[in-house]
């Protein structure tokens, strides 16, 4: 069963990474540009975090299984269509579109069936420890194996590499048992799904402008915001009327989940957006194809199975607060070494050791964060924070791609690397702060909000 979760996370997250490296050969082949390609990357990014939210509600309707089931089958179509496309546009509607839908809604599952089953913060942090590793592999090494794959075959056989994991993922499946009965009368908030999808659509889609129009740019985030405040004094509204929300603004009573969200939210802004910089950078600047490219990635994804596979270890040793706060010291630190050594040398080697030490960061906090939110609610909200959760994540993964991006298509040049990368490592700091901001152990426990791990453990 755990083998089936942790695998679902690590093809999600190939999914938004193992692109960067066939960034020339997809341009060529479907004579779009970088651009074309980052938007496509950026899209798939966005329609996961805009439907994670409604995918982890759905679960408490139809049943966490069946969602995971027929997220799956999704995901599967979505990738044999972008191995067939022939041109941008169908890539992105089955890349960016099928597969983003399928994501979000097997995805949340993944969290909240862990959370349930392992009750206890130790095991948890081990179940945890396991598909994180999964998913930050699948996040680092997807230039890597889309390297070896787009070299050896094609970038189309990534696609069908990602459909026969599927294909796995489906049949280890059977053994999962849901231990939550669905409940098909529950409530589900059309008009709050489409104003909260509307709303993030918008604000990453402004961003993608910055280079284009900046009038254009500064529309797009200003009509995001006004829909997601739409969205927000709905959702209040809703509540007082005594009908269920898309999303109940009482998950954001509690400080500990906030702070743990905005950290999540800037671990995978700095992987995603590092991936994506160097990356284009790489191939783009110094002309390195696609297999080079992903072996030089190497280094974050040992970086990141080393921390993350000690997920467990590390949980009954330090605080969580000090495991997340000590990952974004070391990872803003990588970033300065690669913005550095970039600079001064011209070898391959000298991405190394910054990227062995952003995945040696993130994989120290991707655990925690998770735990510290997930462990801030009981069972009958788990639907809810883990939609909440996976799509605050997916949002930053989103914003990695799209401010960086932006910045670096923009003047592919030495001075724009420089200028991107120093973006994310001021991104990061500000996730060093929450991380410090977060408690020692848990705050005492309210009504309604009772952590879902047992008294007294730490946090």
């Amino acid at each position: 069963m755990l083998a089936a979760l942790a695998l679902a996370q690590f093809i999600c997250s190939f999914a938004g990474s193992n692109m960067n490296v066939m960034i020339n050969d997809i341009s060529e082949d479907l004579d779009t540009t970088v651009q074309g390609v980052q938007v496509a990357i950026t899209v798939f990014l966005l329609v996961m975090a805009a439907l994670m939210i409604p995918g982890g509600k759905l679960t408490d309707r139809y049943g966490r299984k069946r969602c995971f089931v027929v997220g799956l089958v999704v995901y599967g179509v979505g990738a044999l269509l972008s191995a067939a496309s022939p041109g941008l546009g169908v890539l992105i509607l089955g890349n960016s579109v099928l597969e983003g839908v399928g994501t979000a809604l097997l995805i949340p599952p993944v969290y909240i069936l862990t959370t349930l089953l392992y009750p206890d913060l130790t095991s948890r942090a081990r179940a945890f420890g396991i598909i994180m590793a999964l998913g930050g592999i699948g996040a680092a090494a997807g230039p890597l194996i889309g390297g070896l794959i787009t070299t050896g075959i094609s970038w189309r056989a990534a696609f069908v590499f990602q459909a026969l994991v599927i294909a796995v993922i489906v049949w280890l499946s059977r053994r999962i048992e849901d231990p939550l009965p669905p409940d098909p009368g529950r409530s589900f908030d059309t008009s709050g799904a489409v104003l909260s999808a509307a709303g993030l659509i918008l604000v990453v889609m402004g961003i993608l402008a910055a280079d284009n129009n900046i009038w254009l740019m500064i529309g797009l985030i200003v009509l995001g915001v006004l829909v997601l405040g739409w969205f927000l004094r709905s959702s209040r509204a809703k509540e007082r009327a005594g009908r269920e929300p898309l999303l109940s603004l009482g998950l954001f009573r509690n400080r500990t989940s906030n702070l743990g969200l905005i950290t999540q939210n800037v671990q995978w802004l700095l992987l995603m957006g590092t991936s994506f910089t160097v990356a284009a950078y790489l191939q783009v600047v110094r002309g390195y194809d696609a297999i080079q490219t992903g072996v030089i990635f190497t280094a974050a994804t040992l970086g990141l199975l080393v921390t993350s596979l000690s997920a467990a270890a590390l949980a009954r040793r330090r605080s969580q607060r000090a495991l997340i706060t000590s990952g974004f010291v070391v990872a803003v630190a990588g970033v300065g070494v690669l913005v550095g050594l970039a600079a001064s040398f011209s070898t391959a080697w000298a991405f190394v050791p910054g990227l062995l030490l952003v995945g040696l960061g993130l994989g120290l906090m991707l655990t925690p964060s998770v735990n510290v939110v997930q462990s801030s609610f009981p069972e009958e909200r788990q639907g809810e924070i883990s939609g909440l959760s996976r799509s605050v994540s997916n949002l930053g993964s989103s914003f990695g791609t799209a401010i960086a991006g932006t910045i670096l298509v923009a003047g592919l040049t030495k001075g724009a690397y420089a200028v991107a990368m120093i973006t994310l490592a001021v991104i990061g700091l500000g996730g060093l702060a929450a991380g410090a901001l977060l408690p020692r152990t848990p705050a005492p426990s309210r009504a309604g909000d009772t952590p879902a791990t047992a008294p007294g453990t730490r946090t």
